[in-house]
């Protein structure tokens, strides 16, 4: 079946920019490097944003084949063009139409990005601990606070910032943020053992102002939790393109590598292992589609933003996020071992993809965190949640 244009396009650019270029975004290179804005010439940047805003309008059933394709030149460069999708579908659904038309149509026309402030070092995946706040000040708000990791705040046009109400502990707010606002000041960028040719960041806040009209509609924390459906299905789909990637690095790899007197491609125990990674990878693949679908389907109603609101978080997004990272794992750590001394070695291309792999289960919820969710939400009767 021949691919849709903007697949083909993808994969030239992931050919050309990425692939045989893992020394240079395995290097922690400044960010972002000139290549995102090579992407930008594909004219395919921020390809979700929607068409009133002047962009593509592409849903995640298409965002998951370009993000397969992306991550199979480079996870790291993968994650940072996708995850502003996190921050703009909660604009998109819940800022005013003020905001939207502001931020969003800026970010089409400067190719621009954005950035997401939730997590802290304290509070970890319980959010509801964060110490962040923010207060009314007449028609302003004013935030204080130090968050622990985002990607691509450095350098985002705005930033969503996840703070409590102050003198609350129940009420919290999602505040856009302009990034040139004073009192923003980034501390530093964390140095990753995986993706590292992307840019994550740990953010102070100290009485930064905004105008009140800057907060999201709704409780902070159920607007994070829509908008990470979206990305943690992406952040699966960073799995299968890595995946893809190591079971073609194997071929090759079995095409010039003897035991025994034989090729390594005719061995019965490598095509074993091989026909394991190409069965994990067709159903990370159908997972994948599957979630986005269902994500697709609620997004394309008039009424998407009351109904995501309605649902929260999408057990297909778990299950996908959990089982990619898994299973992604799997073929990783079996991959290793059949390169076996040089793959522990810088050299291989296939301790980078391990390191890029770690990440599926870790960032957006450990496996943990997201089997524990899956069980409230979804194992528990109605009933007899709490």
């Amino acid at each position: 079946m021949r691919q849709p244009e903007y697949v083909r396009t993808v994969q030239a650019f992931a050919r050309r920019e990425l692939i045989g270029q893992e020394r240079l975004l395995d290097s922690l290179a400044d960010a972002p490097l000139p290549l995102y804005g090579r992407f930008a010439e594909t004219g395919l940047a921020n390809w979700w944003l929607p068409k009133e805003h002047g962009g593509l309008g592409l849903n995640l059933e298409e965002s998951v084949r370009i993000v397969s394709e992306l991550a199979y030149g480079d996870a790291g460069a993968a994650f940072m063009l996708f995850i502003p999708v996190l921050t703009t579908s909660m604009v998109g659904w819940y800022a005013s139409e003020q905001l939207r038309k502001r931020y969003l149509s800026t970010m089409v026309e400067q190719n621009g990005s954005c950035a997401t402030l939730g997590s802290e070092h304290e509070a970890g995946s319980e959010l509801a601990r964060i110490t962040t706040t923010v207060r009314r000040d007449g028609n302003f708000l004013v935030l204080n606070g130090h968050k622990a990791y985002s990607t691509n705040a450095d350098f985002g046009q705005f930033l969503v910032v996840l703070a409590r109400v102050e003198g609350s502990t129940s009420e919290f707010l999602a505040v856009l943020v302009p990034r040139d606002t004073p009192g923003i000041t980034v501390d530093k960028r964390w140095e990753m053992i995986g993706l590292r040719s992307s840019g994550t960041y740990q953010v102070s806040l100290a009485d930064c102002r905004v105008p009140a009209d800057n907060a999201l509609a709704g409780n902070g924390l159920r607007l994070l939790e829509v908008g990470l459906n979206a990305s943690r299905i992406l952040i699966a789909t960073t799995g299968l393109g890595i995946a893809r990637r190591i079971r073609d690095l194997c071929m090759e790899y079995a095409k010039t590598k003897s035991v025994k007197g034989a090729p390594l491609a005719g061995n019965a125990v490598f095509a074993a292992k091989l026909g394991q990674f190409e069965m994990l990878i067709g159903v990370m693949t159908n997972q994948c589609l599957t979630a986005a679908r269902e994500y697709d389907a609620i997004a394309a109603r008039p009424d998407a933003g009351e109904e995501f609101l309605r649902v929260g978080t999408l057990k297909s997004a778990l299950t996908t996020k959990m089982f990619c990272g898994q299973s992604g794992w799997q073929i990783a750590s079996t991959a290793s071992e059949m390169f076996g001394g040089f793959g522990y070695t810088h050299e291989a291309v296939i301790g980078k993809l391990m390191r890029d792999m770690r990440y599926v289960s870790i960032v957006e919820g450990g496996d943990d965190v997201l089997r524990d969710l899956v069980f409230s939400r979804y194992v528990v009767p109605v009933s007899k949640r709490s």
